[in-house]
């Protein structure tokens, strides 16, 4: 597990993540069919490496909540929900070759960097197309996704976001960066 080792959430932090967590789930069952929080419980705890991942999503704004079950691995899927791109997650590049090669001007950070140091992944174009499923999402900001390593090679990322009742796939150079584009994470627990 990159990035995880030594970190901990004390256990006020567990109690509080795990009560958030619970809420949000009774609060859009939508999102998770025939899924029961006591099994979803189970696995945090028995996974407690992965909590912390969580509270970084939670931390930043993504308001993770379940979105799935992988029965042949017995994972349950956590995807950022939050109405609009996680707002501590914005204003990034897409990677840190972007961040790297931008010589005046540096944003913050870069999006795959951070998802890195919270060891949880970007979504995919697949995934936020799944998610848009469960509602509307990023209707007034947008979200850098994984970039097939061949648009990437020639300086370009990918992004997504819903205007006009419909989603959108966009396309900027990695090194770009905007007060309203961050990223949307995943992780399986």
């Amino acid at each position: 597990m990159k990035g995880v080792e030594g970190k901990k959430l004390s256990a006020k932090q567990r109690e509080e993540l795990l009560k958030t967590l619970k809420a949000r789930f009774e609060k859009n069952m939508n999102r998770h069919k025939g899924v029961e929080w006591a099994k979803v419980q189970a696995r945090l705890e028995n996974k407690a490496e992965k909590l912390w991942s969580l509270h970084e999503m939670e931390r930043t704004g993504g308001e993770p909540d379940v979105v799935g079950h992988d029965k042949k691995t017995s994972e349950y899927i956590f995807f950022d929900c939050s109405a609009q791109t996680p707002t501590d997650r914005v204003s990034l590049c897409y990677d840190d070759e972007a961040l790297a090669a931008r010589k005046e001007h540096k944003p913050k950070g870069s999006a795959l960097g951070m998802a890195a140091a919270m060891d949880v992944e970007i979504l995919t174009e697949e995934q936020y197309f799944g998610l848009q499923k469960l509602g509307e999402f990023d209707t007034k900001r947008s979200s850098w996704i994984k970039t097939p390593v061949e648009i990437r090679k020639l300086g370009g990322a990918l992004y997504c976001d819903r205007r006009y009742g419909r989603v959108f796939v966009g396309h900027n150079g990695a090194e770009s960066y905007y007060s309203g584009r961050g990223f949307r994470s995943s992780l399986k627990v």
